[in-house]
């Protein structure tokens, strides 16, 4: 009785029904053909295989049957064995590409997942309710991009930690991004500095709430930053999110980086930042930028174009407010650097800015002019009580005190003069602009052409002050 059964679908039963009544002669050929959605020859032929082999030819023939076009037991073995060596924890579509890449095994993403599924090495991410309704992308390229660091063990303990840094524009998620050795106001701006250089400037700016973006006071006044000036200078709304799923693009980036991008530098044997960072450009982002990238609801580019005015290394850079010195040396980062001539009106006692590029060069700005200057080293005294600098004037020699030690009033204040004037001599030169002493602008130059003072009426001190005792 038991080889009497035959299992059938229902769908597989509704054809039998309506083929039982055509065999029968109690429906047509063209009304079943009708009923069940097929031609009439191909009514003709299963009735023909009813009358012969009775009520089992409705079912599929290959039921319970290996299929025709299943993949080689022996692919699907060498295929597993890989996985279970060199991509353990990889997906099903990672695990693919790089099987065809690294060990010309061609298989299907889908017939490979379902053997991993089946050998029990992955398993499906349960998919959660989504509670939150995303905001709509921005209509046009570049009219905001999105950027963050990812602090993570890239190198999977092979080398120093790194942090990446990257953005990704709203409408198109276009990356750009580099791996650097934390994330710092330097980090963020080589990535700006590294888009601007592709695409110009966007609008906005969207990142999360870090003090590099801006700081607050004690009374939580917005305080601006080196990147929000940077930011400023160069027209791009700065625009804080309150949540990581405010800005759930570029935290979406991560999650696709952390998992592809690591097995690559693993794959890559990379150890060095440098390493990584060759992978990343020449292997992760291409691929992004060519499966990931949507086309935007608008053909229009909102990027803009720098201006003459836009002189984006100095932009970007550390600047610094400085005031000039008397003898017109400046102090920056615990080192006396000595502005070269000319000197330009209001330059003593000015304020000047001093930018620390991302390159790592100094340059220091006046106003429209940058100025030369040049380091001044200092020496250590003898006595080690304090340095001297190098451009500092040297003492009067000892002969010329003894010399001046036995002479009268009259004749100390004419060698006074005459020490003066060659002490004058040995000062640096200082280049004054026509018309100006070279103290403040407001201050004109005597018309006589002499030195500062009123000549002859100029104050000296008395023979017998100590400044004219010899030593």
């Amino acid at each position: 009785m038991e080889k009497d059964l035959i299992s059938m679908s229902q769908r597989e039963r509704d054809v039998l029904k309506v083929m039982s009544a055509v065999v029968k002669g109690d429906r047509t050929q063209v009304e079943a053909a009708r009923l069940l959605g097929r031609s009439v020859r191909q009514i003709r032929r299963l009735a023909g295989r009813l009358r012969a082999g009775g009520d089992g030819v409705v079912v599929h023939g290959l039921r319970g049957k290996p299929s025709n076009h299943r993949v080689d037991e022996a692919v699907r073995a060498s295929a597993v064995r890989l996985y279970r060596e060199k991509y353990a924890d990889f997906g099903p579509t990672l695990a693919a590409e790089k099987l065809v890449e690294e060990d010309q095994v061609a298989v299907a993403v889908r017939t490979l997942g379902g053997w991993l599924l089946a050998e029990g090495l992955w398993h499906r991410k349960r998919e959660r309710d989504k509670h939150r309704s995303r905001r709509e992308r921005r209509a046009c390229f570049g009219e905001l991009v999105q950027a963050d660091a990812s602090t993570h063990d890239w190198l999977e303990g092979r080398g120093v930690p790194m942090a990446l840094v990257g953005m990704i524009d709203d409408a198109t998620s276009r990356v750009v991004a580099c791996f650097h050795p934390s994330e710092t106001t330097e980090a963020y701006m080589d990535v700006l500095c590294r888009w601007i250089g592709k695409h110009g400037r966007p609008l906005a700016w969207y990142s999360d709430r870090h003090g590099i973006f801006r700081a607050e006071d004690a009374l939580d006044n917005p305080v601006p930053t080196q990147f929000s000036r940077g930011l400023k200078e160069l027209d791009i709304g700065l625009i804080r999110a309150n949540s990581p799923q405010a800005k759930g693009r570029v935290e979406r980036l991560w999650g696709t980086a952390q998992d592809r991008l690591v097995k690559e530098l693993r794959l890559a044997k990379c150890t060095t930042l440098e390493q990584a960072n060759e992978v990343l450009e020449t292997r992760f982002v291409p691929w992004f930028n060519r499966r990931c990238v949507v086309k935007a609801s608008s053909p229009n580019d909102a990027h803009r174009a720098l201006g003459r005015t836009h002189a984006l290394a100095a932009i970007l850079s550390h600047q610094t407010m400085r005031v000039v010195a008397n003898d017109y040396t400046i102090r920056f980062e615990n080192q006396v650097y000595q502005l070269l001539k000319p000197a330009w009106p209001g330059e003593r006692g000015g304020k000047v800015i001093v930018e620390r590029r991302l390159d790592g060069s100094m340059h220091v700005r006046f106003k429209d002019r940058y100025l030369p200057y040049r380091k001044v080293e200092e020496k250590s005294s003898k006595e080690g009580d304090g340095g001297e600098m190098s451009l500092a004037r040297e003492p009067i020699p000892a002969r010329r005190q003894a010399a001046s030690a036995g002479k009268t009033a009259s004749a100390k204040k004419a060698a006074g003069k005459q020490r003066d004037r060659a002490d004058e001599s040995t000062r640096p030169a200082v280049h004054r602009p026509a018309g100006c002493s070279g103290r403040t602008p407001a201050e004109p130059y005597p018309s006589g052409g002499g030195s500062c003072g009123s000549g002859k009426e100029a104050w000296r001190p008395a023979p017998s002050h100590p400044w004219r005792k010899s030593g």
